[in-house]
């Protein structure tokens, strides 16, 4: 005999169905042919708009709660193969307000109960879920966001900042960067060394010369001066047409005595590769060549940033910058006149030669001034960068040291373009 025989099949249903009475969940359970037989009270709560489903088939009450036909076609079909289907998002309007719930069923069996055989399911209502989870999203999109914009404008600045560097000597680009507070107003009186330099008739040649051959003679000239002022430590204040302003002793110095040194080595240097140059010079439109004069002057002068609101300067002021100025004008082609106080403080390192003396104009008092004739190289100078190269059989010149990696590679070339021209060569020969 069946034991179901001896059981009324309501209470059964009733007492099967007794741990989702009182569930979160809305729960429901249907008959093998997905006919509800029992809803909780949650699932009348979840979804008002049914009504009373009982005996409804479930297939009808998807459709009714809006779900799309792919998705009840998938809960019949997962249900039917595979005896069970989760569907974790099923987006239903309650309300006129969307939610989001998961929707898990499953076929159950019993061998003693054939009515118990059916299908039991329940909605889960996930909808804060879901919103955490798309505020995380979209708080990561932010944030991605973010960071490619954060990544662009650090693209920006540090194109901007390397533009900048152009502009402005190493140690004023860090100062300026390194500084937490404005130093726009700040001014120092320090005892610095002055280096001026201008080419000798330059108006003439510039009156002269096309302005494409012009443009590759001045920027090889100040390139080349600007390598040699920057590896012997110096602040370039500006240039000036072709004239060019370095000082030394500011914002960083080694004391008035190694300053003076450092600029001295500095001008012997500038003259040095300035008759290294002066063969490219004349290829390119300039039949005499270029002489450089040159003066250097120490003296306390007021260093610091001058100008407008809208535009500053970082410079020097005072006589020493004059007296500099008016022994470059002095000096003969080529050559390089100092003062009293720079020959003085350099005393036993360079040989300087009194010149004469004389009273600038602007300046009180005559000024004794000095032509420096030897130098003693120190070991930076000695172990300071030489791109050029003078061997038994080939003589090597760097025009422009700026970019010494491109000259490498051309020197390359030349060694690819040689070896071409001696297989050629061979060639013909046997």
């Amino acid at each position: 005999m069946n034991a179901e025989q001896f059981f009324n099949q309501k209470t059964i249903l009733d007492l099967s169905f007794f741990n989702f009475r009182n569930a979160i969940t809305a729960a429901y359970y249907a008959n093998s042919d997905l006919e509800i037989l029992r809803t909780n009270e949650n699932f009348r709560k979840f979804f008002p708009i049914l009504g009373n489903v009982t005996n409804a088939s479930m297939l009808d009450v998807l459709e009714q709660l809006g779900l799309p036909g792919s998705q009840i076609d998938l809960f019949a079909s997962e249900l039917e193969e595979k005896g069970a289907v989760l569907l974790p998002q099923v987006r239903i309007s309650v309300d006129g307000e969307n939610r989001i719930y998961s929707l898990l069923s499953a076929r159950t069996q019993d061998g003693n109960f054939s009515y118990l055989n059916g299908v039991q399911g329940q909605f889960v209502d996930r909808t804060e879920e879901w919103k955490l989870r798309q505020e995380r999203e979209q708080l990561l999109e932010q944030k991605m966001r973010d960071r490619e914009l954060i990544e662009q404008k650090s693209q920006q600045l540090e194109s901007l900042a390397n533009r900048l560097a152009k502009y402005l000597s190493p140690q004023i680009y860090k100062s300026i960067f390194s500084e937490t507070e404005d130093t726009s107003r700040k001014h120092a009186r320090k005892n610095l060394t002055i280096f001026f330099s201008d080419i000798v008739q330059f108006t003439d040649l510039s009156d002269t010369m096309d302005p494409e051959r012009l443009a590759v003679v001045i920027n090889s000239y100040l390139s080349e001066m600007t390598n040699i002022a920057l590896d012997c430590g110096g602040t370039i204040d500006k240039f000036i047409g072709d004239a060019v302003l370095v000082f030394f002793g500011d914002p960083e110095s080694d004391g008035e005595v190694e300053d003076a040194l450092k600029c001295v080595e500095m001008a012997f240097r500038m003259q040095q590769r300035i008759e290294e140059l002066q063969g490219y010079w004349k290829k390119n439109g300039v039949p005499n060549g270029i002489k450089v004069r040159m003066g250097i002057a120490t003296g306390y002068c007021t260093v610091g940033n001058f100008g407008s609101d809208q535009r500053l300067e970082y410079t020097v002021l005072g006589g020493t910058v004059n007296l500099a100025s008016r022994l470059e004008a002095l000096a003969a082609p080529g050559s390089i006149l100092l003062d009293q106080n720079t020959s003085s403080l350099i005393e036993g390192h360079v040989t300087s030669k009194e010149r004469g003396e004389v009273i600038p104009k602007g300046f009180a008092r005559s000024v004794k001034y000095y032509e420096p004739i030897e130098y003693s190289l120190s070991e930076e100078h000695l172990t300071s960068r030489n791109w050029s190269h003078m061997g038994d059989r080939v003589e090597v010149k760097i025009i422009d040291s700026s970019d010494i990696r491109s000259a490498i590679q051309e020197l390359h070339d030349i060694q690819v373009k040689f070896e071409r021209q001696l297989k050629q060569s061979a060639s013909k020969e046997d």
